[in-house]
């Protein structure tokens, strides 16, 4: 990716503000306060989801503004009066808004169009300027890291962080004139489109490949490697149809539970369940607990499998199995298994899996608990090929699935020099670093 040259402007002049040290000549400087408004909801005015309606007024989330379109199709509504009993936030064509509450925090959008009247809810300001200001280039402006740097350094809460109103008012802001803030906004629009299909097509990419290879453990993993082998019932739906001379058991009849305490912290290598794999994690760096805070932890050995099956309700994602590759300490909280000498620990790994897409904890449980055992899953069915048959299986998925792994890695890592990319000529143009306008 060969990166373009760009020109300088004629001069520029100091600039005191952090991030920012030096501006275009011609360029002015001023409060967001001094061009525009900030305003947001005030609590919510008592108003809970118990009230939302199925038609009626848009009532926009943080959720709905995190992609480049603002998403008016997965909205909540709300009634005539509780919108009109806020005029200063029923959204206009032009508005930015401004996510100030939140894990989004900082995010921004810009409203291009209105399906039909809108508001939003507490978490979300509403930036509104006068005529000297062109609504996308502030828009970009706020999106910029300059703007994103003030923003982490103002935001307050370390569970909810939040951005004070009064903060954002006080934001500068960097004014070129009219005909320029228009062709930076016009320039960044086509450039960032550019990139941001870049990006789009890379992670429809990355997903198929993901896809692929989920499909090719599911496919190896119940049907085995070879496809001209007489096939039977498993038993199970959720399983199918099994080679004939494979067995089905119970999970309880191949492993069982492991818990081994790190009584007088016989082991250091802290191991963390990530994504469905087991990472290491630096010990000395425990976010405020105490070394024998580790003592609590259970000793886990190469072969292990490991279970997430806590917080069922609240988290449905999968990748709740991991396979022990060493030796390690690893939080309580989790599921250790112990699988027999008749079973390949990379195959049960790779069962388990299977089991983990298939939703087979969240369903077992009802979706209703929030937290399973042992006891709960030892029922189990656990399909059984001979051991050589296991490990060939084994041998052929690990060989494969990282292969894949290896692409999509490759995949994002370049998703992410594009995004970098993106990042920085946007703060680039509108700190005045690259010229853009020519009069």
């Amino acid at each position: 990716m060969t990166k373009p040259v760009y020109k300088n402007y004629d001069s520029y002049k100091d600039l005191s503000i952090e991030a920012v040290n030096r501006i275009p000549s011609h360029w002015l400087i001023g409060r967001i306060k001094e061009h525009g408004t900030v305003r947001a909801r005030v609590g919510w005015k008592a108003l809970t989801a118990s009230e939302y309606v199925d038609e009626g007024y848009i009532f926009l989330s943080t959720p709905n503004i995190k992609n480049r379109e603002i998403d008016f199709d997965n909205v909540n509504y709300i009634t005539k009066e509780r919108y009109v009993e806020s005029p200063e936030i029923m959204l206009k064509v032009g508005d930015i808004l401004l996510a100030k509450d939140g894990s989004t925090l900082g995010t921004v959008n810009i409203v291009s169009y209105l399906p039909r009247e809108s508001t939003v809810n507490g978490s979300i300001g509403v930036l509104r300027f006068k005529k000297q200001l062109f609504n996308k280039y502030v828009y970009y402006q706020i999106e910029s890291e300059y703007i994103q740097h003030k923003i982490a350094l103002k935001k307050i809460g370390m569970g909810v962080p939040h951005l004070f109103q009064q903060d954002i008012k006080n934001f500068v802001i960097l004014i070129p004139p009219m005909p320029e803030q228009q062709a930076i906004a016009n320039y960044l629009d086509a450039k960032t489109a550019q990139i941001d299909r870049k990006i789009e097509l890379l992670e429809q990419k990355a997903e198929k490949y993901a896809d692929l290879k989920q499909s090719l453990i599911n496919e190896t993993v119940t049907r085995g490697l070879d496809k001209t082998v007489p096939m039977k019932d498993s038993g199970t739906e959720w399983i199918g149809q099994i080679p004939a001379h494979w067995e089905v058991k119970r999970i309880s009849d191949v492993a069982s539970k492991q818990k081994i305490k790190n009584i007088g912290m016989r082991e250091k290598n802290l191991l963390s369940l990530s994504y469905g794999k087991l990472k290491r994690k630096d010990i000395e760096n425990n976010f405020g607990l105490l070394p024998e805070s580790f003592e609590t932890y259970q000793i886990i050995n190469k072969g292990n499998i490991i279970l997430r099956l806590t917080d069922l309700q609240n988290d449905w994602t999968s990748l709740r199995v991991g396979l022990a590759r060493e030796r390690g300490i690893i939080t309580s909280a989790y599921l250790c298994l112990r699988f027999s000498k008749l079973i390949n620990p990379a195959f049960a790994y790779y069962v388990l899996h299977v089991y983990d897409l298939s939703k087979v904890f969240y369903w077992l449980g009802s979706g209703l608990r929030s937290v399973m055992k042992f006891e709960d899953i030892k029922i189990l069915p656990f399909i059984l090929p001979p051991l050589e048959e296991q490990q060939a299986i084994a041998d052929y998925l690990e060989s494969k699935t990282a292969h894949i792994e290896k692409i999509v890695e490759t995949i994002n890592l370049e998703v992410k020099k594009l995004k970098e990319l993106r990042k920085t000529l946007i703060n680039d143009v509108v700190t005045g670093k690259i010229k853009v306008y020519q009069a």
